[in-house]
């Protein structure tokens, strides 16, 4: 077994037994030499693309269990480096009272979820600031974008077919609530039953803004799209990652700013 990650510039035996099993599976890198070269990263990521893992080169934990060649496709969690200190420097105007009060659960639900790595852990702090910089799970207030001028309160999320309501009252009984703004009678029906305890949240909504409730949906909302998202964030495309959680570019300059602080701030480890 191999303890990994391999990449680029890498040159050992287990670069070649890498190079094997990638010949095995059908993805010739070439010349079997224990080197990793351009011909080993385009075979990694023809494998990576094959198996619906993200295509970035790199031999890592998911890549090498699904070569056989790991007996954990789990990757290295960031959560031991994600400090109160950390965040609070990633929400640089949030109470840190309100920081100590969710954070945890927040770190708690990811593990729970499979994504503690470091693009998913800052993902989802990113996500917070941009949806609510209180680091609180709040419902949404009202705006131009969800009432209109002469309507009652979110008039404008009544009748939104894509978000799967039906007509008033659904606009406001559905509209956003917790960290990731989960909004529609759609997410509310799909993700109750997802949680660890499930809640029948199109019954009782005001639940999604628990914060227990609110750090799971979260996370589950996020997994759901993990590889789009860190094929988007691969690609240094923040305006992407941030549009398949919100649906737009509302709160894009937020995100972008809390995920290169903290980038900056928590260490890399292996890819997937």
């Amino acid at each position: 077994m191999i303890a990994g990650p391999l990449k680029q510039g890498d040159s050992s035996d287990d670069v070649k037994t890498l190079q094997q099993a990638l010949t095995a599976h059908g993805f010739s890198p070439g010349v079997v030499d224990g080197q990793f070269g351009q011909g080993t990263v385009a075979a990694v990521m023809a494998f990576q693309k094959s198996e619906g893992l993200l295509p970035d080169g790199i031999a890592g934990p998911r890549t090498l269990c699904a070569l056989d060649l790991a007996n954990s496709d789990a990757s290295p969690s960031a959560i031991p480096a994600v400090t109160v200190q950390v965040v609070s420097q990633m929400f640089p105007v949030t109470p840190i009272g309100n920081i100590k009060a969710n954070l945890p659960s927040v770190l708690s639900a990811l593990i729970q979820s499979r994504i503690s790595d470091k693009p998913m852990v800052l993902m989802a702090l990113a996500t917070v600031r941009a949806e609510v910089e209180c680091f609180e799970p709040i419902a949404e207030g009202q705006s131009r974008f969800n009432t209109s001028p002469n309507g009652h309160a979110f008039d404008l999320y009544d009748n939104r077919k894509d978000l799967g309501n039906r007509g008033a009252p659904d606009g406001a009984s559905f509209k956003g609530r917790g960290y990731v703004q989960l909004t529609g009678r759609l997410n509310y029906q799909t993700y109750g039953p997802k949680l660890a305890t499930p809640v029948d949240l199109v019954n009782d909504p005001d639940r999604a803004s628990d914060p227990v409730v609110a750090a799971e949906l979260l996370a589950l909302f996020l997994a759901d799209r993990e590889l789009a998202i860190k094929k988007a964030l691969l690609a240094g495309n923040m305006a992407t990652a941030r549009q398949l959680v919100n649906g737009g570019s509302n709160g894009l300059d937020r995100f972008a700013d809390a995920y290169q602080r903290g980038a900056t701030l928590i260490p890399n480890l292996a890819a997937d």
